[in-house]
């Protein structure tokens, strides 16, 4: 594999990862309230939970999609719901409040589950899978790449919401972030809410009225 294709796929693994999106707005926020090392949790589920969807895709799930489009449907509203739960969760967190029981962080399992329910991580993978690989092979290759730049771009996230939160000690400033935060997540459950009810229409069989 030359070193071209190898530096291309970096690239693309780098933007794919680093852009803002659920996942990295969920790392940001949990750097923010709880710090980077409890966001270790998210970050590492967030990372594991894309590279398991990567090859997975690499290895032909997403003609099951192309086959039972309502399965589709299905996971795009669950990730709707999941977005929608995130950000409430977010917008009513407690940080840095003395009274008050704090939220736990993003857990593993919520990191990989939301990128399994995220659709710009199935866009991803779907296009990195056709630009890089060829019948199955190179997909170990990208794999490890994308492990590698997702979990440093994830962390860089959560890097950036332990400096705000070192800095941030007001208890309604911290409270405002959360509420920005928490309006782009429901932002993205409106955007995947809109591609799903066109989904939706196009998955359910005709009337026969």
């Amino acid at each position: 594999m030359s070193s071209a294709l190898l530096f291309s796929m970096a690239a693309f693994a780098l933007a794919a990862s680093l852009t803002p999106g659920p996942v990295n707005i969920v790392a940001l926020s949990a750097g923010l309230n709880h710090g980077v090392r409890q966001s270790l949790g998210h970050i590492t589920g967030a990372t594991i939970g894309f590279t398991l969807l990567l090859v997975l895709v690499g290895l032909g799930l997403q003609s099951l999609f192309e086959q039972v489009p309502l399965a589709g449907v299905v996971l795009r509203w669950g990730g709707v719901a999941f977005l929608l739960y995130m950000a409430a969760m977010l917008a009513m967190s407690k940080a840095h409040d003395a009274h008050a029981e704090p939220a736990a962080a993003p857990s593993f399992w919520q990191g990989a589950l939301m990128q399994w329910l995220n659709p710009k991580a199935w866009v991803a993978s779907a296009a990195a899978v056709s630009a890089y690989t060829r019948d199955g092979t190179g997909i170990a290759v990208l794999a490890i790449i994308f492990f590698i730049l997702c979990y440093a771009s994830i962390s860089v996230w959560a890097v950036m919401g332990g400096w705000l939160g070192a800095r941030l000690t007001q208890a309604h400033h911290l409270r405002r972030l959360n509420r920005i935060m928490a309006a782009l997540l429901v932002a993205s459950a409106a955007a995947m809410a809109l591609m799903s009810l066109g989904d939706t229409a196009g998955a359910l069989p005709p009337s026969d009225v």
